[in-house]
């Protein structure tokens, strides 16, 4: 992580090489910042400089050069003193996964009489990149093999059928160590920990419930992240490319009789994949990619959200949601090979079981996120 410094007091600021610099300041906390584009810029501030704590205040996807912030927050007393780092410079995302970029989207709908997607709502969604294709056999292979090597503990495992099918049950809880040990791999620091103060990585097969680091390495996405992908940058549609599904745009089992939507002439499971040895999966990849370039964000296998899952919404609009507090088991999305075309929905959701449940007959999966620059 590389250092550009811009401090002030409400006054002078003082730059350092070429990393993004504060260049004018104001007596209302504004000031304009100077940087490269493309990488991220985390702005910070502490009361004291004498102290190590800096506070962050947000992080930035720098789209133009210079740019104002505004510290809308800031009382009037004490002072603050603020500085920027840029993130990650050194890491960057690898190519199978794709940017999603920040701003709103309306999450929910009201297309189908399902109350659990209810109420709508505008929800203000920060830059992440998310894996293109839900994890492989492969991708989980080569993670897997080196944690294990190196003290960390699974519950289970997963299962998988073919190199390039998609892993699936999984346990919740393996997930986030597979997530971090893939961080660790690759020299980023890990999202999951077992302490507040995020010093003990989460490694071993404990129930626990982790603290999260949302700046840093890969995890789960939250449940808003995940609809905003699954969506492509379009809204109100039942799926992500349009208002109705056949077998050419999914994996899953199809009963037109019953929705409207489904526009199969037949029943049952899609047959380009129905090799008679459950479960049904196809290979990643094996129809179209949405708008932000994501394949099987619909059917395949259900993927496990970092939110506990809860109806109704809260209503109002929010910036990065996270779910409830507290419940009983985790969000998973995006229907699967054996379930129906109302699973498959952008806006469907429900609960995956117990966290150290593991689930049967191939239907879950995952795909993990990575903040931008970290």
């Amino acid at each position: 992580m590389s250092l550009g410094l811009g401090v002030m007091a409400l006054g002078a600021i003082v730059a350092q090489g070429a990393a993004p610099v504060i260049t004018s300041t104001a007596m209302v906390p504004r000031f304009t910042i100077q940087s490269s584009l493309g990488i991220t810029n985390q702005i910070q501030y502490c009361t004291d400089l004498s102290q190590t704590n800096w506070l962050v205040l947000t992080n930035l996807v720098v789209t133009q050069s210079p740019y104002r912030f505004v510290d809308a927050d800031a009382p009037p007393a004490p002072q603050r003193f603020y500085r920027v780092l840029v993130l990650g410079t050194n890491s960057p995302p690898p190519s199978s996964m794709a940017l999603i970029p920040a701003g709103p989207f309306v999450m929910g709908d009201t297309l189908d009489g399902d109350s659990t997607a209810l109420p709508l709502h505008t929800n203000q969604i920060s830059a992440f990149y998310m894996d293109k294709y839900e994890v492989t056999k492969v991708l989980w292979n080569d993670v897997y093999n080196w944690a294990i090597s190196r003290g960390y503990v699974f519950q289970y495992g997963a299962d998988r059928k073919a190199n390039n099918h998609p892993v699936y049950n999984v346990t919740w809880y393996d997930c986030l160590k597979w997530c971090n040990a893939r961080s660790e791999k690759e020299g980023r620091r890990p999202a999951y920990y077992t302490d507040p103060d995020q010093t003990v990585v989460y490694r071993t097969a404990g129930n626990v419930s982790p603290y999260v680091n949302w700046n840093s390495g890969y995890r789960l996405p939250t449940e808003a992240e995940w609809e905003k992908a699954a969506r492509g940058g379009v809204s109100g549609q039942r799926f992500p490319w349009g208002y109705t599904i056949t077998w050419g745009e999914a994996n899953y089992s199809a009963n037109p009789s019953a929705y409207p939507y489904d526009w199969n002439s037949s029943s049952g499971y899609n047959p380009a994949f129905n090799d008679g040895v459950e479960p049904y999966l196809s290979p990643v990849g094996s129809f179209p990619a949405n708008g932000y370039g994501l394949y099987d964000m619909a059917g395949n296998v259900s993927e496990w959200c970092w939110d506990w899952f809860d109806w109704p919404y809260p209503s109002g609009s929010q910036t990065d949601p996270r779910g409830p507090t507290g419940g009983y088991e985790r969000v998973i999305r995006g229907g699967s090979w054996g379930w129906a075309a109302s699973w498959c929905r952008a806006a469907f959701r429900t609960g995956g079981g117990s966290l150290n449940y593991r689930p049967g007959s191939g239907l879950i999966g995952f795909r993990s996120v990575l903040p931008p620059g970290q």
